[in-house]
Parts: structure tokens; sequence; C-alpha cells
């Protein structure tokens, strides 16, 4: 049995208080000289913060949901004995004094945990606005559980002596004590922002706010009564929680690093103890000051807190956002809750962030909000399959994608992001109530300390967020196989194999009549025109020759524009679009949005190479206003021409086309790009001699005549009568697709399980394009060449066989 003062304060309604007196309590009962430990019911991060402020030793969270009901009084008195032992113990509530989790019977509740800890309540009524009716309500919560103890009240926000009177007459008649009434004092209150109050750690002010705040609670409370009320709560039963006796240690004491400073302020704080009691060594971070890792790092938690706030300060700390992004890629095992998910991503509000996760995020007006019981869908860095635990999510933000390899499953929908090192997600998990989250944690720092730099394999270049950027269709095909994955005509037809057949590979070729040809197929002047040795070398042109600082990629898309661009040393951000499929999805795709004004060039791929997105026109120029635009067109001649953005004029604008696609010359590399003159003239100095041969020459200049053109259509007109069979029969057999124009068709297989059908689909005679090397696809896209109606309904009919039963 342990004796401890204690009681809890509640009230009857948010709003009403709580905050302002318990934080008061606190820092007038500490300068009073007690040594006092704070505590807020529920998962609230942002309370805790003031009464760390006011007591000076951690705040700490009491959550029969988040934990267990047998671990409150466990953590109460750990948090009472920690790190030294104090003499008494006040306790927030949360919201009203009985209201907990919905549908629950109010468990979570602060009625439920002043039982569970066996305190009495002090409640805080809220005297605004009325006076008698107050009191009424507040002595209707004492009879509304006779197992909840309130053995007295503090009157908050009293307008004059006389309505102080008024109250006391009435708690006086009922036999309540009156320990306080308190007036109003806008002096001593928190400002709010969009997810309650801001945290201390954020405001300078804080310390002397605190002050003010004691000074006026110990002016108008009866600090005195509130010790000998808190003194009625009798000996609890129980232990102290011990982390030490739910981890292990591991050996090498790893280096765990763990953001703070003002834009990571949520973190509870057993989660720091439960690793050093694993054995780590814990340091902060923070991203507002510092500018690199610790030297030796094993692994990193970034945990929750209001990135969106300091966004422009993160965004310009590059070097140690480039850090965690190398270190991640290299394996450091990185944990990430919320906000941490945010940092971790390509960009904030169009703010470049670490770029460690293939997703984007930003601001909305909703606020999502609540318990979630989570269950681990795989093996992940925090739990093995099928574990199930309660977190809280609690943001106004949207990760788009939503989750890539899923961290989390809750109410039937994947969340989150996974590695084989990496955990993100945006549930808040108290780890007190899972310590095997931070074993796992432990376990994995201690592998990585030991395996060491040197142990670890280079990454290859091109692989960004574990994405090969130069995986291509050809490298899904295999023997035997029929090809859906490469979207090329099977050959050069007869007369075009001839005209090839012709050139002069005696002399040097001269592309001089090809650019002639081009230009005048598109009505536009030949300095506009540039001939290149396929598409990949006209992005490659356009990387090494990119003056724009911050170039942004919009994606999912063709891949080889982000590789150029790496590959180059620029430092590419992404803009992930929401891919969806189904006959209610726009052909068009989603709108670009309101892309940052910091992206001083923007890459898109229209018709966007695997969704099929056809986007128009004016919305394209719209978002390349201000800025470099790079349109890829690859498939633009299999669509709708009316939509490209070859003009006239085309002032800070690029457009590359293919030839290999149409005419089947994907081994002759055939391609062109269109754009503004000087831009152009740009390019042709840093081509090498002679880059396109006598044989494409030859195909650009044939394809390029009236005749040729007008096959071409005709040819794209059955692949467009064969696509709208091919999607009728993905959708009869229950598989939805994204609508779109192009020659291929982006397909989500979910329903045959949360792998790729691709193995399977080989074994049946069919090698697809994996969908999860395109930044924001997963392993359940599979993106198909328009076959032949017998061929797709082949097709059609293997995939049937894989759906889960």
């Amino acid at each position: 049995m342990v004796r401890i003062p204690r009681l809890v304060v509640a009230a009857a309604a948010s709003s009403a208080g709580k905050t302002t007196i318990a934080t008061g309590l606190m820092a007038a009962l500490r300068g009073a000289g007690h040594e006092v430990a704070g505590f807020k019911v529920g998962p609230d991060f942002i309370d805790p913060g003031y009464h760390a402020l006011s007591t000076g030793r951690p705040g700490r969270n009491l959550d029969p949901v988040l934990t267990s009901e047998a671990l409150v009084s466990d953590l109460f008195l750990h948090g009472v004995g920690t790190p030294t032992p104090a003499d008494v113990a006040i306790v927030e509530g949360v919201m009203g004094l009985f209201d907990g989790q919905l549908a629950s019977g109010g468990f979570g509740s602060t009625a439920h945990v002043a039982r569970l800890i066996d305190a009495p309540v002090l409640l805080v009524v809220d005297a605004a606005g009325s006076s008698r009716t107050a009191a009424a309500a507040a002595l209707g919560l004492r009879g509304f559980d006779p197992t909840v103890r309130i053995a007295g009240v503090v009157v908050n926000r009293v307008a004059s002596t006389r309505h102080a009177a008024e109250l006391a007459s009435v708690f006086e008649g009922a036999g309540v004590p009156v320990l306080g009434m308190v007036p109003r004092n806008a002096g001593v209150s928190a400002p709010s922002r969009h997810l309650g109050l801001v945290p201390a750690a954020e405001r300078r002010e804080s310390a002397a706010m605190i002050d003010a705040l004691a000074a006026h609670v110990a002016a108008h409370v009866d600090l005195d009564g509130v010790l000998g009320l808190a003194a009625t709560a009798s000996d609890l039963a129980g232990e102290a929680w011990r982390p030490s006796s739910v981890v292990t240690p591991v050996a090498g004491r790893p280096l765990v690093g763990v953001m703070a400073g003002r834009a990571f302020t949520f973190r509870y704080a057993e989660t720091t103890e439960l690793l050093e009691a694993a054995g780590c060594r814990v340091v902060e971070i923070d991203p507002l000051r510092d500018t690199a890792l610790p030297t030796g790092i094993a692994g990193l938690y970034v945990g929750g807190g209001f990135p969106e706030v300091h966004a422009v300060e993160l965004s310009r700390n590059a070097g140690l956002r480039g850090a965690i992004a190398e270190a991640v890629a290299d394996g450091l095992p990185t944990v990430a809750e919320c906000a941490g998910q945010l940092y971790l991503g390509e960009h904030l509000d169009g703010h470049p962030m670490v770029g460690a996760l293939a997703a984007g995020a930003r601001m909305t007006p909703r606020l999502t909000l609540g318990y979630r019981s989570a269950e681990a869908p795989a093996d992940t860095l925090l739990a093995a399959a099928g574990t199930t635990v309660r977190g809280h999510e609690f943001h106004r933000t949207r990760t788009e994608p939503g989750h890539g390899a899923p961290a989390w499953m809750w109410d039937g929908r994947p969340e989150g992001f996974t590695g084989p090192n990496l955990h993100s997600s945006y549930l808040h998990v108290h780890w007190a109530g899972h310590p095997a989250c931070a074993q796992r944690f432990a376990d994995a720092a201690a592998r990585f300390a030991t395996a060491g730099t040197g142990a670890r394999p280079p990454r290859p270049e091109s692989t960004v967020d574990g994405i090969d950027l130069h995986h291509h269709g050809d490298h899904d095909l295999g023997p035997g196989l029929v090809d859906l994955a490469v979207n090329v005509q099977p050959g050069p037809p007869g007369w075009l194999a001839e005209v090839i057949g012709r050139s002069d590979l005696a002399r040097y070729p001269d592309a001089a009549a090809a650019r002639e040809a081009i230009a005048d197929s598109h009505g536009v002047h030949p300095t506009m025109v540039l001939p290149t040795a396929g598409g990949a070398e006209g992005f490659a042109l356009i990387a090494r020759t990119l003056t724009a600082s911050h170039p942004l990629v919009v994606h999912p898309q063709f891949t080889e524009p982000e590789a150029a661009l790496r590959a180059a040393g620029h430092a590419v951000q992404r803009w992930l679009l929401p891919v969806a499929a189904g006959e209610s999805a726009d052909p068009a795709g989603p709108p670009l949005g309101d892309l940052p004004a910091w992206a001083d060039a923007l890459f898109v791929g229209n018709p966007t190479n695997p969704t099929g997105w056809l986007h128009r026109r004016d919305h394209l120029l719209d978002a390349g206003r201000g800025r470099l635009l790079v349109i890829d067109e690859a498939f633009m001649d299999a669509t709708d021409e009316s939509q490209s953005l070859i003009a006239p004029s085309m002032r800070d604008r690029l457009v590359l086309r293919s030839l290999s696609k149409t005419w089947g010359l994907p081994g002759l590399r055939v391609g062109y790009v269109v754009g503004d003159p000087a831009l152009i003239a740009r390019l042709a100095e840093a081509q090498p001699s002679w880059p396109v041969s006598a044989p494409a020459a030859a195909a650009m200049v044939a394809t390029s005549a009236a005749s040729a053109l007008a096959e071409a259509a005709a040819r794209y007109r059955e692949v467009a009568a064969d696509r709208v069979h091919l999607v009728a029969a993905l959708a009869a057999a229950g598989f939805p697709s994204v609508p779109g124009t192009a020659p291929f068709v982006l397909v989500d297989t979910t329903s045959c399980g949360p792998t790729s059908v691709r193995p399977a689909l080989a074994r049946a005679g069919f090698a697809v394009r994996r969908g999860e090397s395109f930044p924001g696809l997963g392993p359940t896209w599979v993106r198909v060449k328009v076959p032949a109606p017998a061929v797709a309904d082949a097709f059609v009919a293997a995939l049937a066989g894989l759906r889960v039963r």
C-alpha cells in the first residue's frame, strides 16, 4: 500500500478551465515548497507539457484505453516516484467528468480513472454566463455516480463578488466545500490553435505565463484546503510500474535519437524510459537547430507535434533532411508517428521534407480524432504479424498516398508505411501498454550498431525510397510469356522497315531533314525541334542543362525524368496524386492542386504512364505558369492530340515525344523535344556529335508524313476499342481499373491479396508491368498493355483465378 495525497481536477465539459486550474495548482503548490507530480487523463500530449513546466518533472498520461485498467494505478505510482518521490499528485481530467470512449459506458473517462486510482475529485465549475444553474449542474454530477467522490469545487470565471456569493450559498447549502472563487483573467490563459492549446515548448513566454497562473490560483484558491482534500485519499494498492520489468537490455548500448524541440513535442515520457531500460542511450535532436545526426546513431524516433507550423524552418534545414534521408536509405531503424510521418515524407504543404517516404502531406479543415484498434498485417519494425495495439489518431492533415506496405490495419483499411527498417503511421501508440514495440525497436538499433557502417551494402544510385527508378517494363518480361508489360507495337510496318533499311550507313548522319519534317508535322519553327536518341536522351539533356533549383516531379509517372534529374545532382521533390480506380474516377486524373510556389521546374506525363490520365491542356498550362514546364507526351499520338502542349509559341515549355511506342522502334532510339527555342538551343549544345543515327533520322522523316500519321491514328482507334473491351472484362470480373485514354490500363488487384500477382500471372503465361516501381503505387497495382480481345479475355480469366475466395 502506498500513501500519496492526490486529487483529480474535473469539470462538466471541455473549456471549463480544467487546464488553468490544474496547472495553476501544480505551479502554486510547487511554489509553496511541495514536490508535485502532474498527470493528464487520456491521450493528450499538450497539457502534460504545461504540467512539466509547472512541476519541474515529466508530465504523464493516465489512459486505460491506450494501456489497460490494471496499468493505470501502476503508471500513476511510477510517475509519483520518478524521478524523485512526490508528496502530492494532481491529475487533470479530460472533457466532461463522465465522458470517455464512445459506446463504452464511459471507459477511459475522468471518472473511470478517478476510480482506478481511488482519488477524490475537485470539480471546476464554469460560472461564465450563469450562477445558480452552474451550481445545480455541478451538484447533479455528484449524484450521477456515487462511486465517484466529488469532494470539493473551485468556481472559475467568477464575474463579481455578488456572483461568487450567490454560487457559494448554493454549494454551502448542499454541503460541498468551495475551495476557490477564481475571477476571469485573460492574461493567464494559453493560446489555442487547430489541435488545442499551443504546446508550452513552443512559447518562449510559457514560463512567465506559468508564474502568473500560479500567482493567480494561489490568490484565489485555498491551497491548504486542496492539500487537505488530497490527503483524504486512502492508501493505494499496487506496485509502481518499472520499465526494466517489461523490456530486456540489448548489448552495446546503441545510440537512439528522438526528435524534440518546438516542432516535435508529442512523446509519452515512458517511451524514452523504455528505450533506456532496453539498454539504449537516448539523445534529443532538434530539427530546427541541429544540422546533422549524432555520430554513431543506431535508431531514430520521430514522434508527434506540429511540423506544419514550422514547415518553412524544417525545410530550410536541408543538411539534416538529407542526412536523415540517407540514413534511412542505409538501413537506420526509424519509427515515425503522425507528425513524424509528415516530416519523413517528400513535402508538407508544398515545402520539401526529408523524402524518406514516397508520400506528401497537406493541411485540411477536417479533424481526424479517435482511438483505434490496429493490427500489424505482417512482421514490422515494431510488431509481429497479427499483433494488435490500441492507439490514438489526432490530426488535420492528409497524406497522399495514404499508405505503402501498411504499418497497421484498422477498420478494414491499411494505414502507414513500412520497410525492413522503417515504421511510419498516423497512429500514436503508448509503448507502456505495448512494451514489445520498444523491445523490437531497441533490438533493431542494436543490430544496426553491431553491423557498422561498412557492413551495409551500397544502394544503387537509381534506387530512391526502395524504388529502382531505372526499372522499366522490359525487366518484367520472361521467356515464353505473353507480353503485356511493354507498351510498344510488335515491330515497324514493312514500308517503314524498308525506309530504315535504305538509310546510308557509310556517311555521318545529318538530322536536319528530320528536324524540318517534325517541325512541319507539328506546325512549329524548326528552331523549336531537337531530334534525340529516344526520350531518355531528352530527359538527360534537360537534367544536365537545368538551371532551376527546385524541380518537382508529379507522380505516379514514368520514372526516367526523376532518375535523370537525380543523376545530374538535382534535389528532386515529388508531388503525389491520389490514384482511384472505377468508373467514377476522372480519366483526366485528379486536379494537380495548389502546386507549391517554390517549385521552379515541373515535370508531368501526359497522358501519364502508368495511370493513362490525359490531363487537360489548360490545367497543365495553369500549373506551369511562372516556371519551366516539361511534359512527357510519349503516348500523346495514341490519344487526343488536341490536348498536346506543342504550339507555335512555347515560352518556358518543353515537350518530349517518342516514336518507339507507335512504330515499334525501341531498339533504334528515336525521339525528339519540342519547345522554347532558347531552351532547345541549350539542349543542342549539350548533345554529343551525331546523337541521332542515319536510320533513326530516316525513320523520323518517314513517320512525320501525313500518310504515316493517318495510319497511326487508324491503328490507335482500334486500340481504343480494344481498351474498352479490356476494361469491361476486368470490371465484369471484379477488377477496377483507372479510367484513362492510353494504350495501357492500370488495374487494382487488391482482391487477389496484399502481394503482387505478377509471379502467379507469369505461371499462367502473362507478363505485366509491376506497380510498386512507380512512386505512389503499391504491389497490388499492375499496368497492362491493351491486347487484342481474345488475349484480353484469356488474361482476365487468368487474373480472376487468383482472387482470394
